[in-house]
């Protein structure tokens, strides 16, 4: 079973990734007033309804990372507007076990994104919480299983660093946009041994590229 080739499913993710497709030029457009934003809220704020996602194949990628592990709880730093939580939750669903915690500091993304769950089916198995993961993820209580790190690229070391008292081992960490500059203090520490991580870089765009961790 794959519930992202359910028609229903698959016609709103092709919906979306259309819709950040027209977004591109006016994301151009508006670049000076985004990279104006300082605070992470400031830059949510800018960001408010622009999809941001995941690539399609990127997509297809962590589903297929989430079936071969069943973890028992996925979180996802950086909801955005839900393409990359559709993915998680569907392999979620089809492997019958656990659930996916996702974060996200733009209220209207929060609205938005809740509002596509519910459309495929997927809302039952998908906590959001709204506001600053640093101070949402720090309550949770459960072992973590799986990690998708796609929100500021400066912000992913100090949310890994909040979460890995919660990792198991065997846990996979996903951090997307790792070629960007912000990403390179993550990259150093993923990447050196000492640190516990065994891992590789999957080009997924254009000097982009996602890095993939196991918690050793």
């Amino acid at each position: 079973m794959n519930t992202l080739r359910d028609p229903k499913v698959a016609a709103v993710i092709d919906r979306m990734y259309a819709e950040a497709t027209e977004q591109m030029a006016r994301l151009h457009e508006r670049g000076s007033e985004i990279r104006a934003a300082k605070t992470a809220q400031e830059r949510a704020d800018a960001f408010s309804d622009f999809y941001l996602p995941v690539t399609p194949e990127s997509g297809q990628l962590l589903y297929t990372l989430v079936r071969a592990i069943r973890p028992k709880s996925v979180v996802e730093f950086g909801m955005s507007l839900g393409l990359s939580a559709i993915h998680l939750a569907g392999a979620v669903r089809d492997n019958g076990v656990g659930r996916l915690v996702t974060t996200e500091l733009s209220a209207a993304k929060v609205v938005a994104a809740t509002a596509s769950f519910a459309e495929v089916g997927l809302d039952d198995l998908i906590t959001v919480l709204e506001g600053d993961a640093l101070q949402t993820l720090a309550g949770l209580q459960e072992p973590v299983d799986f990690v998708l790190l796609d929100g500021w690229k400066d912000l992913y070391l100090p949310v890994l660093h909040l979460l890995e008292p919660k990792l198991r081992p065997g846990a996979l960490v996903v951090a997307d946009n790792t070629g960007l500059p912000d990403a390179r203090p993550y990259v150093d520490y993923i990447r050196d041994p000492a640190n516990g991580y065994v891992g590789v870089s999957f080009p997924v765009r254009e000097s982009d590229a996602m890095e993939i961790s196991c918690r050793a």
